[in-house]
């Protein structure tokens, strides 16, 4: 069964600079159990919640197996709101699909590749960033609100 193994809310963009400088710190909880999504907006307490320019774009998911092959890295620094696991997400490009984690099912539509960038080499392994490349997640627009929690979920298309 197809499962949301992450959830990152920041309300940083903590890879700022150059990929040989530190990221920005954080000392606040950036891993929830549990995110608030609202249609046109984002994930509640994100950085890109709520700004016209991401309104497309405002949640990046990401298969957990795209990552396999880098060694033991920690999922977290790939900086994406949702890891999930058993669903082919780079897929899913123009595509309208649902999640549901227990309350309902939860709609989005995938717009672009979240291609990576060069913190990748520096954050999770030397090579992630070639790796990566068509690997890298979707850029999605909520189509609904809701709340999506980890755990086991449901994955479904829209026909």
């Amino acid at each position: 069964m197809p499962e949301i193994v992450l959830l990152l809310a920041s309300p940083l963009h903590r890879y700022e600079g150059r990929p040989s400088e530190p990221p920005v710190p954080f000392d606040g909880d950036e891993l929830p159990a549990s995110i608030e999504i609202r249609q046109g907006l984002g994930i509640v307490g994100d950085r890109f919640f709520g700004h016209r320019a991401h309104r497309q774009e405002s949640v990046t998911i990401m298969a957990i197996e795209s990552l396999d092959g880098l060694g033991p890295v920690d999922a977290a620094k790939t900086r994406r709101n949702i890891l999930t696991r058993g669903i082919d997400i780079d897929s899913l490009r123009g595509q309208e699909f649902s999640l549901d984690t227990g309350d309902g099912p939860f709609w989005f539509r995938a717009h672009r590749p979240a291609n990576p960038c060069a913190w990748m080499d520096t954050q999770l392994a030397p090579g992630a960033f070639k790796a990566l490349r068509k690997r890298g997640g979707m850029r999605c627009e909520p189509l609904s609100d809701g709340t999506l929690q980890l755990g086991e979920a449901t994955f479904a298309l829209r026909s």
